[in-house]
């Protein structure tokens, strides 16, 4: 049976214009001017700089397309519009086929460039120094191709005799995977191809010149894995009959050592992006003044020609149907041209109005730099100081970087939760946050404070904290449990 209903739904959707202009927001400076540049590519009517002579026009004059509908004209027509120009069947544009980024007085010359090997490609490059048949290469850059990228085989041998069987159609065995993985385990970095932690780090031991120390920490390893990655060090004293120092300098070796040894290979060929502050806050004469990274203001106009051909077209007394095409062309154009210009403006606006708001909200902190002075802040209290949504404000805090007298600062840094001290007053999480990694680095690392015994510390400094939230702000600050900052 059919039943007919009437369903009425209340719905906000965003234009297509706000979804760009939120985007813009949230990008910061360095991805900006990417996005400004391909702007200014794709659109020939957006041009960067002053404008040599301005151009007035009623703001609608070019927003009514309704004189372009039903007319119907003489294809002959003398006009300086040249339609092919702009509406070309060519599916790559030139300006896409075409070095931009040269200035004038640049010069045209070959520039070398170093070339990265990757981490496996390393690898397989040191095989060559290994007099191996060709069954065992086969064998040995598949184990290679195994590892992951922390430098780990975490595969086991017999999958690995399958997955070559199936896969490479290499027949082998157990027993000469294991040979050429003896093999694997000779390459740099150190440790690479261990099947495991422990197998990792006496890789690395073996491989170093044997000396007391360095032979009691491969004793240890291989034979007091447990104890040791339980820092049960009275057990490892009594087990080898040894003096503190001794057994100290015996972890002190291992401790040298890399457990991601394929990691370490990475991270020496990455490229670290570097930070732009999107704003700077500067002291002068005791007040707080902030401006905006000039990068983020660009000076763009709509193309002066784009203007003048469409003003030939709206003088021209007779209009062709192939002079309508070339007119709506234009027409988007500009549009677009000045729809970006105006939501560059919008983001200025934003973004300052936003951060001026953060700056005077935690004013004593940007005074002192004293952590323990930043003010609980939500979202929602900068959203209502701004008059802006806060899904907006948090795409500002998101992505955004301060310069500060104290540092160049991710915005969302200040924002943070109120709890109350003894006092019945509000305290930002991120003060309790600083007394708490105080308190832990100042502790005796040979006797750790455990959770319980951190939180009554920071009751008597006047902060009365559950256990569970002492242990939610460790894991907070990458604080390990007390067992594991034991120190010998």
């Amino acid at each position: 049976m059919l039943k007919q209903f009437l369903n009425l739904k209340l719905s906000q959707k965003l234009s297509p214009q706000q979804i760009q202009l939120m985007k813009l927001i949230q990008l910061p400076t360095q991805a900006f001017e990417q996005r400004l540049k391909e702007e200014i590519m794709e659109n020939p009517a957006l041009e960067s700089g002053k404008e040599e002579e301005e151009l007035s026009f009623e703001k609608d004059e070019f927003d009514n397309v309704d004189e372009f509908d039903d007319y119907e004209g003489s294809e002959n027509i003398d006009t300086e519009i040249n339609i092919d120009e702009y509406l070309s069947n060519d599916e790559t544009p030139d300006y896409k086929l075409q070095a931009n980024n040269y200035s004038d007085d640049d010069s045209d010359l070959d520039m070398p460039f170093a070339e990265a090997v990757s981490f496996h490609q390393d690898l397989i490059n040191q095989l060559n120094t290994f007099i191996l048949t060709e069954e065992q290469r086969s064998i040995a850059e598949f184990l290679v191709g195994s590892i992951d990228d922390d430098g780990y085989l975490r595969r086991s041998i017999q999958d690995i005799v399958d997955d070559m069987a199936f896969t490479q159609g290499i027949y082998t065995d157990e027993k000469a995977v294991e040979k050429i993985l003896h093999i694997v385990h000779e390459l740099d970095p150190s440790g690479v191809g261990a099947r495991d932690l422990q197998e990792c780090l006496l890789l690395q031991l073996k491989h170093k010149t044997p000396t007391e120390y360095i032979e009691l920490a491969i004793d240890i390893i291989e034979n007091q894995f447990d104890a040791f990655t339980r820092k049960h060090y009275e057990k490892l004293l009594l087990r080898y009959e040894i003096s503190q120092d001794r057994l100290k300098k015996a972890i002190e070796e291992i401790e040298k050592l890399n457990p991601k040894p394929g990691g370490a290979y990475d991270s020496s060929n990455r490229v670290v992006e570097q930070i732009v502050p999107d704003f700077a806050i500067r002291i002068i004469d005791g007040e707080l003044e902030l401006t905006l990274n000039g990068r983020n203001a660009p000076t763009l106009h709509v193309s002066k020609d784009y203007q003048e051909m469409m003003q030939t077209y709206k003088d021209s007394r007779d209009k062709s149907n192939s002079q309508k095409d070339a007119v709506q062309f234009i027409k988007q154009k500009l549009d677009s041209a000045k729809w970006f210009i105006d939501a560059i403006r919008q983001r200025q606006e934003t973004l300052f109005v936003t951060m001026n708001a953060i700056m005077h909200f935690q004013q004593e902190y940007f005074l002192d730099g004293e952590e323990t002075k930043l003010k609980p802040m939500i979202l929602k209290d900068i959203a209502d100081m701004v008059g802006l949504d806060i899904s907006t404000v948090s795409r500002v805090a998101n992505s955004k970087y301060v310069d500060t007298p104290y540092g160049t600062k991710l915005i969302k840094e200040f924002f943070s939760e109120a709890m109350k001290n003894d006092q019945g007053e509000d305290v930002s999480t991120l003060e309790i946050k600083k007394i708490l990694k105080t308190v832990v680095e100042e502790e005796d690392k040979q006797r750790p404070l455990p959770d319980d015994q951190l939180a009554e510390i920071l009751k008597e400094k006047g902060y009365p904290i559950a256990r569970r939230t002492i242990a939610k702000y460790r894991e907070l600050l990458d604080i390990p449990v007390a067992r594991m900052r034991k120190k010998i």
